[in-house]
């Protein structure tokens, strides 16, 4: 079986957490015996250096299997691949490849045209596509935050769209939604990694039956020793991640401000990220003046540390220099994957109260949760969590191991194999039910197998020399 996965980014050029899972999942199916993984990653006009002339995919960093999408003329607003050599390519190496899967991670950078594309390239290919947040269904960036006041939105209108981009009528979302649509029709099955989403999509109109969840796994790189630290005050906080508007950084720095004017700093806040430019200006100058000021204090003085970005490999050391991970996210966070790092290294977890978080952790029992988007209430936790007695110790001890990179890949060979799904839970009275009828194909009749491997010429595979 050979499985093409598409990824927004490759994790050694940006760092992310969709990019990451994605090349967990490449990793992990080399190990499967009848598995040949290929990863063809996006990247956009700004690594320019990576752009060869005459190219549209190219090989990356002499690795076997591993590819980067030469992404340019992308159309943000319909997020449309418009290039006709871009598109020609993108066939020419499906193709040429000629994977039985098709596992699109994202479609940014890449167009949610290129779904349709596949399907015609690849009729009898199986298409999958993971969710990693609701870009489909909302064009503030696909994080359903409403833009007037930052307030979680629960479902998507034309007319609530609308008043989120004034500047774009009801009939542009209508028409935006049928597009959307009428691409991920192409898709055979759908993923989540958090239960929670699954609602939302059917909401919007996606056939509940072609959705399944699997769970976001990792490779442990604890190497067995969360626990072999013996701190008497555990009062070290820990943000890991993007810091843009959506992951709180700056709702963090609010809460220590009030706990210093308080009059309490007997706590250590660490700052381990990257990707600000990324964030609004409003953002992007609240923490660069914050963190400026930080610096002009004695040393002594000091609460927030800023350690920049960081790789995966060096999270080990990082991860052990604190006691609390901070999630405040103020957005739908999926799922979480500092949630699982955190855990690795028996560090209980501090996140809002939504998402993702809400549906991984145990409040008072491995983690403690808080009113998303309070920086009052986030103050009081940290507060709580540096003087409670035993608090730190009792969490730690609740804390279940992290999903692992094999309950994953186990998971998606179940998918690709098609093999029966678990029973997905049928909601209650109370949760969301569909507002319209579905606008995607009816599912087309597949092979009961896969074309066997060895029936395509051995000379159809690329190499990394080619270009296309």
């Amino acid at each position: 079986m050979k499985v093409l996965l598409l990824s927004l980014f490759h994790p050694e050029l940006v760092r992310g957490g969709a990019q990451q899972i994605c090349y967990e999942l490449f990793e992990g199916l080399q190990a499967e015996p009848g598995v040949e993984p290929v990863l063809l990653a996006a990247i956009e006009p700004r690594f320019a250096a990576l752009y060869k002339s005459g190219a549209r995919i190219t090989g990356f960093d002499n690795r076997p299997n591993e590819y980067l999408f030469l992404s340019r003329d992308y159309d943000y607003l319909w997020h449309k691949a418009t290039n006709p050599l871009l598109i020609d390519s993108f066939a020419e190496f499906l193709a040429t490849v000629q994977p039985d899967v098709v596992h699109f991670h994202h479609f940014l950078l890449f167009g949610i045209n290129l779904l349709t594309i596949t399907r015609r390239v690849l009729p009898h290919a199986k298409i999958v596509f993971t969710f990693h947040e609701f870009l489909t269904i909302c064009h503030a960036n696909g994080h359903m935050l409403r833009r007037h006041d930052n307030a979680l939105c629960t479902r998507a209108s034309n007319m609530r769209c609308h008043q989120c981009f004034p500047e774009l009528g009801p009939d542009f979302f209508f028409m935006r939604e049928m597009w959307m649509k009428r691409h991920l029709g192409a898709v055979d099955v759908f993923t989540c990694p958090s239960r929670f989403m699954i609602e939302h999509f059917v909401t919007w109109g996606l056939p509940r039956d072609k959705i399944r969840h699997v769970t976001n796994g990792q490779r442990d790189y604890s190497g067995g020793a969360g626990l072999q630290d013996s701190r008497e005050k555990r009062n070290r906080f820990g943000f890991f991640g993007q810091m843009v508007d959506n992951k709180g950084v700056w709702l963090i720095l609010r809460a220590v401000e009030q706990l210093r004017a308080e009059g309490f700093t007997d706590f250590i806040v660490e700052i381990n990220g990257d990707n600000l430019r990324y964030a609004s200006e409003e953002r992007r100058t609240e923490i660069d003046g914050f963190l400026a000021a930080e610096k002009q204090r004695p040393y002594t003085e000091q609460i927030v540390f800023f350690n920049g970005a960081y790789h995966v490999d060096e999270l080990p050391q990082r991860m052990r220099r604190i006691d609390w991970c901070l999630v405040p996210s103020t957005w739908w966070e999926i799922f979480g994957l500092v949630i699982s790092e955190a855990w690795m290294f028996a560090r209980p977890v501090i996140a809002s109260d939504i998402g993702g978080p809400k549906e991984r952790i145990r409040h008072d029992e491995d983690g403690l949760l808080f009113a998303v988007g309070d920086s009052r209430a986030l103050a009081e936790t940290i507060r709580r969590a540096c003087t409670e007695d035993g608090i730190w110790d009792r969490l730690s001890a609740g804390i279940v191991q992290a999903p692992s990179r094999t309950i994953m890949v186990d998971l998606y060979r179940e998918v690709y194999d098609d093999r029966p799904p678990p029973p997905v839970p049928v909601p209650t009275p109370s949760s969301p039910t569909p507002s319209s009828p579905t606008a995607t194909r009816p599912a087309r009749s597949r092979p009961a197998q896969s074309r066997p491997a060895q029936s395509r010429p051995a000379q159809s595979r690329p190499t990394q020399s080619r270009k296309h």
